[in-house]
């Protein structure tokens, strides 16, 4: 069984592989159907790890990683004998034939890749993650290990667009406090109402900070319901869980 997934043409090189899965593929029924590879959500455990084996498949990977995601900075190196159940936002490898897998239902993967340093990367970007500085430690942690962001391609995955994602007062505040420059990224929809522009506030944090090879396959995920998981379309819906899209990159041998 091999499921539909998402490319980006203009992203990698023949040595890099990668793929965007929605839900679409797997075994997995109800809230969860069907390719859902959320560990944290309440789905049958065997049959997410058969979803998982099946993504791991299809990218003829010996191993598939994935983090329990906290919003933070915090980074994990990983090589073949790393153990499961990481607690991190980003993932760094730069070994072969080990699938790094970004676990989303709204919030932001980004696929990183340095081809001159043989090394890839997973990072999950929510709001919270990105204002915080996620996407500058992935780069410092690419560079710490020889890498150069300068060098850096850089691939945005299904998220939420901006006409998807209404914000209140709080949150417009706590953006523009931390970051004064992130103005553009909001809409105003009406009193205290606007819409935020995550994917290309993630853009702008890649190039501010040197990373100007940067692409993006902009497709939304509260909109595209047969396709994406979707937490905030959860929400609206009154479902009490959801299933988790993956975005996964891998050195190939």
């Amino acid at each position: 069984m091999i499921p539909p997934f998402e490319t980006i043409k203009e992203f990698g090189n023949e040595s890099i592989k990668h793929g965007f899965f929605g839900r679409r593929g797997g075994v997995s029924s109800g809230d969860y159907y069907s390719l859902n590879l959320g560990t944290g959500s309440n789905d049958c455990p065997s049959l997410v790890s058969k979803n998982r084996e099946i993504v791991c498949a299809t990218f003829e990977a010996t191993r598939i990683y994935s983090c329990h995601q906290v919003h933070g900075r915090d980074s994990v190196i990983v090589k073949s004998d790393t153990p499961n159940r990481l607690v991190a936002d980003i993932m760094v490898t730069q070994e072969e034939n080990i699938a790094l897998c970004v676990l989303t239902a709204d919030c932001v993967p980004v696929l990183m890749a340095e081809p001159n340093a043989g090394m890839v990367a997973a990072v999950h970007a929510g709001w919270r993650g990105a204002v915080g500085g996620v996407i500058e430690a992935a780069l410092d942690q690419i560079e710490r290990l020889g890498g150069n962001r300068k060098s850096v391609q850089a691939a945005i995955g299904p998220c939420i667009l901006k006409q998807s994602y209404e914000v209140g007062r709080d949150f417009y505040n706590e953006v523009i406090e931390t970051t004064a420059w992130a103005e553009d990224f909001f809409e105003v929809k009406g009193r205290d109402k606007w819409y935020f522009d995550l994917p290309n506030y993630v853009i702008s944090r890649l190039q501010r900070a040197s990373c100007s090879n940067v692409v993006s396959i902009l497709h939304d995920t509260y909109s595209m319901e047969e396709v994406y998981f979707s937490n905030r379309r959860r929400n609206k819906l009154g479902h009490l869980d959801y299933g988790r899209n993956g975005s996964v990159i891998m050195l190939k041998h």
